[in-house]
């Protein structure tokens, strides 16, 4: 009696010890986060200049524009092509040999360099094509990185759903796509805006990439809305230099201008916050379809 009184009182400090260096693990991870973005933003603040936030030279509202732009053209393009891929994988395709290696290509994909990648979107792209650095190939570029996320992630969602969802649908006569698109999609709806948020984390932040596909071109014509000029903002066929590359470029090659350094900083902080605030916009506009779709706020 008394070994097995010991045992449960062993038992117990053990699962004390391990529940404290969880916590601790834990918060020690968020305050790594907290310290680094606190850190990012306040040396970017410090930072700060009349102008920087200028269409001039030493402004950054072009790369702004540029990034959001190439952000927006690549989650139109991975958002469709992995949902449907991650639906195909988890509704129709059988377990099979082919499945299987369908599987280990999108970890391979997922796991390669972003630097092979812009070298094969420079040679498909730009070399093949004749073209010249332009953001749609900085965008499809961008969504071949993300498409492994959404994919894996859809995947995931539908599968971790109870079976009894699809049986319920296809029991009141509804098709196997309706199920899908009426009653899967939108329960697995918060976990499918998680790939989505990785997907855009990774175009806010690419730059290797970018360097073979996108281009360094900042001119920006405002006043221009035709679609086909080259200094038009809308041209999605036009060079366009990245919040991320610019950073890259002043910290590399920006010793002639006298604000590389705090441009640097200040265009660090201005990624942050934007993927922060795709983020928080992201989750707040899944939990708005999720009530509709259940009728539960969260």
């Amino acid at each position: 009696m008394n070994d097995k009184r010991k045992g449960i009182q062993r038992a117990k400090r053990i699962n004390t010890a391990m529940t404290a260096i969880l916590y601790l693990i834990g918060g020690s991870i968020l305050l790594l986060i907290f310290v680094l973005a606190a850190y990012i933003i306040i040396k970017g603040l410090l930072s700060y200049y009349p102008g920087i936030l200028s269409t001039d030279r030493n402004g950054i509202l072009n790369q702004l524009f540029n990034t959001i732009y190439l952000v927006f053209l690549s989650l139109l393009i991975s958002v469709p092509l992995g949902v449907l891929a991650g639906i195909y994988m988890a509704e129709y395709a059988k377990e099979n040999k082919l499945t299987r290696f369908l599987r280990i290509c999108i970890e391979s994909l997922s796991s390669l360099p972003s630097i092979v990648i812009g070298l094969f979107g420079y040679l498909v792209l730009i070399l093949m094509t004749g073209a010249n650095w332009n953001l749609m190939a900085g965008a499809i570029t961008v969504s071949i990185l993300s498409l492994p996320a959404i994919t894996t992630t859809t995947e995931d969602a539908i599968r971790a759903l109870p079976k009894s969802y699809k049986q319920a649908s296809m029991a009141l006569s509804a098709t196997q796509w309706t199920s899908i698109v009426k009653v899967l999609l939108p329960a697995a709806s918060k976990r499918i805006i998680t790939g989505i948020i990785l997907a855009a984390g990774r175009g806010f932040g690419e730059a290797a990439a970018l360097l073979y596909t996108a281009g360094q071109s900042t001119r920006l014509n405002w006043s221009n809305w035709d679609l086909t000029a080259k200094t038009c903002p809308l041209n999605p066929f036009r060079p366009g230099e990245t919040l991320s590359l610019h950073i890259w470029l002043m910290r590399t090659e920006g010793s002639l201008n006298p604000h590389s350094e705090q441009i640097a900083n200040f265009s660090a902080m201005v990624l942050v916050i934007m993927v922060l605030l795709f983020s928080l916009t992201a989750r707040i506009l899944s939990n708005k379809i999720n009530s509709k779709k259940t009728g539960l706020k969260e």
